[in-house]
């Protein structure tokens, strides 16, 4: 009514927050709210949405409402932001945890079609972290530095990261992953399971179960307290849940005790936890779930906890693609406060991945983990009946259970049964001292382009390891210079790019990774195609499809033509700059060796290995290498006036 210039924004993402997904009450959907809003005054109002095509024909909607792409809601907002008076943007997209739900009952279409990286082109700049804000986009540690991987059980394919500016995405359409097959024919291999010693229930038992949303930590809570039900014990349930989109930190506290009288409060005292099902190891050593734990004391033995080691990224790895998380500290924080001994960190979703095809299975490993330990009150008879009465993937996760059951009793033979359903490349073995990883970049260098360049490569490294030696005795320099001088040799043009799709490396992931009848799409941005994005100045992808491979396989046998006159892709901005680096990197090296000394060997070091942060393609590239040569100028700088100290 008083027409103030604003803008509201209204997400229907098809739930309730903070409810686990409960429905509107009541009949209530877009058209309906752009009617309500539009007599209130607001106008205009517009949709946007992932699916502008879902709307059937006919929709009531108010009187000038339009719909736009969810791509273009940067656009719109601009847009809005100038309008005199109230208006409203309505954003439709059903709610990520909500589709994943669904889609295991079966009552969301799940398309056959998924996001694959490939490691090797995969650059590390963090550019598809920020298009998609999603933290299935998972970190990868390879002998060629931190990449980018999809956790294909988290994702909700969305596909906003292949938005990225980056040539490392694939889509693979049709065909459906691979699960554990090689688990399932060692399951008949594997002694029958002992039943651990049955616990006595003289107290109330506390279990307080952490993790993140949306990856099933109360359905964990559920299956106890069904299972402490069917065997007519006490037992109290209170969740505390966090948002799954934001993988927010969950908490559920179970009590169980042999009469329903003996239960007071819910919530579970400081100290007073009998057990800790860590899922997620940054929650378990949160400030709440440590405060639950506590070492052996007179009437209390003392929290025991089995934590799942394989670490996920945090919201932190979206803005900063040099996020690492202390693991060291929280697994040390984790055990002192269970005492020193009394806690078990085990690879539980790696292995339960390898295992069961599915991240989802970790959590149900951990229970079964826990109960082989003789942890859980309760029978292996009643929380097997639990999860059938669950009824969910009842199979599954009856598998998932026996799995951790076994890892509890032989987790080293569980390690080899487990191999990896993905193929674990050679570059993700790390090198073990100078001259492997001088001979493997040598060998690389060489694919690259010819020995000569390989040769040119090795020249400058062994002069630095005679002169590094010579003057303090070790080789960090060394292996910094042949680290970071090979990633600028070995940048990554169209030639690159394209022998890197077909040297057979990317072809066996998928093989791996998938099967059945499926298709291979590229997403690129070819320099002399693309054209730039109206919104956002950037070059636009394009999707190219299984046929752009013989194209890859033409190009790549082109690389000789590289850095020559008929380079056609070696006159642009960014293939100039990149053959500068090279250069650039070789004098600042000289510069070193002819100022090294002990006492600013660490400089030294730290100058060399400036190129890590050189990352990405085209305009994400040129700007990390500007603030890249910007920090190198003044650390030499720092270097040349280090003082020569005196003898003693």
């Amino acid at each position: 009514a008083s027409k103030v210039n604003m803008t509201y924004k209204i997400l229907y993402n098809d739930a309730v927050a903070m409810t686990g997904g409960q429905h509107h009450d009541g009949p209530l959907d877009p058209a309906i709210i752009s009617r309500q809003i539009a007599a209130e005054g607001v106008n205009p109002v517009v949709i946007v949405t992932d699916e502008p095509e879902k709307y059937p024909a006919g929709t009531n909607w108010a009187p000038g409402v339009t719909i736009r792409h969810r791509d273009e809601l940067d656009a719109v907002q601009r847009e809005m932001r100038e309008l005199p008076g109230v208006s409203a943007i309505i954003y439709d997209q059903t709610c990520a945890s909500e589709k994943r739900r669904r889609r295991k009952r079966n009552e969301y279409p799940d398309p056959a079609k998924r996001a694959v990286i490939n490691e090797m082109v995969c650059e590390g700049c963090g550019d598809c972290s920020v298009k998609s804000n999603c933290l299935s986009v998972e970190p990868l540690e390879t002998e060629y530095g931190r990449k980018r991987s999809i956790n294909q059980s988290t994702c909700n394919k969305d596909f906003s990261c292949v938005k990225g500016f980056c040539p490392s995405f694939v889509t693979v359409e049709g065909g459906q992953l691979k699960k554990g097959r090689k688990a399932a024919r060692d399951d008949d291999d594997f002694p029958a399971l002992p039943e651990p010693a049955p616990m006595a229930l003289a107290a109330p038992y506390g279990v307080v179960i952490t993790g993140i949303g949306g990856t099933g930590v109360i359905t964990i809570g559920q299956i106890l307290a069904m299972a402490a039900h069917l065997e007519q014990k006490g037992v109290s349930v209170l969740d505390m849940s966090g948002l799954a989109q934001k993988y927010g930190a969950v908490m559920s506290h179970v009590k169980i005790a042999a009469n329903p009288e003996d239960l007071h409060a819910a919530r579970i005292g400081m100290g007073d936890a009998g057990l800790v099902i860590g899922c997620d190891l940054v929650v378990t050593a949160s400030l709440d779930a440590l405060s639950r734990m506590g070492p052996d004391r007179v009437g209390f033995a003392g929290t025991r906890a089995v934590v799942n080691a394989t670490t996920s990224p945090t919201a932190e790895f979206v803005k900063n693609p040099n996020w690492q998380l202390p693991g060291s500290d929280l697994t040390h924080d984790i055990a002192e406060a269970c005492g020193g001994s009394n806690a078990d960190f085990v690879p539980a979703a790696e292995l339960a991945t390898a295992l069961m095809g599915d991240s989802i299975a970790t959590n149900m490993f951990m229970l079964g983990y826990a109960y082989q330990k003789g942890w859980v009150p309760l029978s292996a008879a009643a929380l097997e009946r639990s999860i059938d009465l669950n009824g969910i993937a009842v199979e599954f996760n009856r598998k998932s259970f026996v799995w951790g059951r076994r890892a509890a009793v032989d987790l080293e033979r569980v390690r080899r049964i487990a191999v990896p359903a993905e193929v674990i490349s050679i570059d993700q073995h790390f090198s073990r001292n100078l001259e492997e990883l001088v001979e493997r970049r040598s060998q690389f260098l060489a694919g690259y382009q010819d020995a000569a360049y390989s040769g040119r490569y090795r020249d400058l490294v062994r002069k630095v390891e005679a002169v590094e030696k010579e003057k303090t005795g070790t080789t960090t320099l060394a292996e910094a210079v042949a680290r970071y001088y090979a990633k600028l040799l070995a940048y990554k043009d169209e030639y690159e790019v394209a022998r890197l799709y077909t040297d057979g490396g990317f072809r066996r992931k998928i093989e791996a990774m998938f099967e059945g009848d499926y298709k291979i799409n590229y997403h690129l941005a070819p320099p002399l195609l693309a054209k730039p994005d109206p919104r956002t100045g950037e070059p636009a992808k394009m999707r190219f499809g299984p046929w752009m491979l013989g194209a890859f396989r033409v190009l790549a046998k082109l690389r000789g033509l590289r850095g020559t006159a008929f380079d056609i892709f070696g006159r642009t901005e960014e293939r100039r700059m990149e053959r500068a680096l090279i250069s650039e990197y070789e004098d600042t090296v000289t510069a070193l060796l002819a100022g090294l000394r002990r006492d600013n060997h660490a400089l030294a070091v730290e100058i060399a290995s400036l190129p890590e942060a050189i990352r990405g393609y085209g305009h994400i590239k040129a700007a990390s290498v500007q603030a890249a040569r910007k920090n190198r100028d003044e650390q030499l700088a720092r270097y040349r006036s280090i003082p020569i100290r005196a003898a003693a």
